[in-house]
């Protein structure tokens, strides 16, 4: 018998919009299967502020996915929500099918193919950011099958990742968003917003066309050009690359080897809404989880801050 399948929604930067917008509004199991990648960022609603009045219904957007399949999968990651808005757990969603009398079945993936298969070093992070308890632990090493290491500054990684592109591979600088992040000037050029000592560079294009020689938003992980500007987490969210360069910005700190969280550097617009610290504490962790997450075959990090600089140091190489 037929089957219809959509293979695959992925809900990176919300590009499902609603359903009625990308499946054909589509009747209640008019789909046999339907696979959403990426689904911790499902919302409260698909509705945004280009829905027209009339269209807008305040359904759920967990309702209209649930119901949109008579087999729906959802591929997801808690650590990886990073948005006030965003709401996609496996208790949420578990909740919803199990209010409207639907079996749940929870599968656990364990393995990955990203940061080079490195269950140490995802573990690494993990406890560094306290998303698993613990504590912070020392790195050490995994069989080369992933390197991390410490940068002494942001020119220093920049010099350190450029060689790899000649050898063709990939790497990308990414940040936490806790710096300005300016419009495009009227001659087409990019603000070097990312202001680190005398080392200064612009955050990745927003828009959808190539500026400034900088590739369009959704292209900075994957297109040529991509080095030279700082990536945000919603730029590199669902992508990777060979090698990875990530500061820490005064958001994330360390003090006597506790970890610390100051909102109040950061600068993301979404992080500066009315939430309670512990919430926004949690997104900023995730963050960084995925800025962390990003590298293949290798990392290498770096924080403005001189105590946390010394911690990282002291976790990866033993000594400050």
């Amino acid at each position: 018998m037929p089957c219809s399948i959509l293979p695959l929604v992925s809900l990176r930067d919300h590009l499902i919009g609603s359903l009625s917008g990308n499946l054909g509004a589509p009747h209640d199991n008019e789909l046999d299967v339907l696979i959403c990648d990426e689904a911790h960022r499902i919302r409260e609603t698909s509705e945004n502020r280009y829905t027209r009045s009339q269209d807008r219904s305040g359904r759920p957007q967990i309702d209209e996915l649930v119901s949109a399949a008579r087999v729906p999968v959802f591929l997801l990651d808690e650590h990886q929500v990073v948005r006030p808005q965003e709401m996609g757990t496996v208790q949420a969603i578990r909740a919803h099918a199990e209010s409207r009398g639907l079996k749940v079945e929870h599968i656990s993936l364990n393995g990955q193919f990203r940061c080079g298969g490195s269950a140490k070093y995802e573990e690494w992070v993990l406890r560094l950011l306290g998303l698993t308890p613990g504590g912070p632990i020392p790195w050490e090493g995994d069989n080369d099958r992933f390197r991390l290491a410490v940068g002494e500054s942001p020119e220093d990684i920049e010099t350190r990742l450029r060689p790899t592109l000649i050898r063709g591979e990939s790497a990308r600088i990414s940040a936490g968003y806790c710096w300005p992040w300016s419009k495009v000037q009227p001659d087409g050029s990019l603000v070097k917003d990312v202001r680190i000592g005398d080392w200064h560079r612009p955050w990745n294009n927003k828009g959808d066309r190539k500026t400034d020689g900088a590739p369009p938003s959704a292209l900075w992980a994957t297109e040529k050009g991509g080095f030279d500007q700082v990536g945000c987490v919603y730029t590199a969210q669902g992508f990777e690359y060979d090698w990875s360069g990530v500061i820490l910005g005064p958001d994330l700190l360390f003090r006597d080897g506790k970890l610390v969280i100051d909102r109040t550097a950061n600068k993301d617009p979404d992080l500066r809404k009315q939430m309670s610290d512990d919430e926004a504490a949690a997104l900023i962790r995730n963050i960084y989880k995925v800025l962390l997450t990003r590298g293949m075959r290798g990392t290498i990090v770096y924080s403005t801050d001189e105590e946390t600089q010394a911690f990282l140091t002291t976790l990866i190489y033993g000594t400050h």
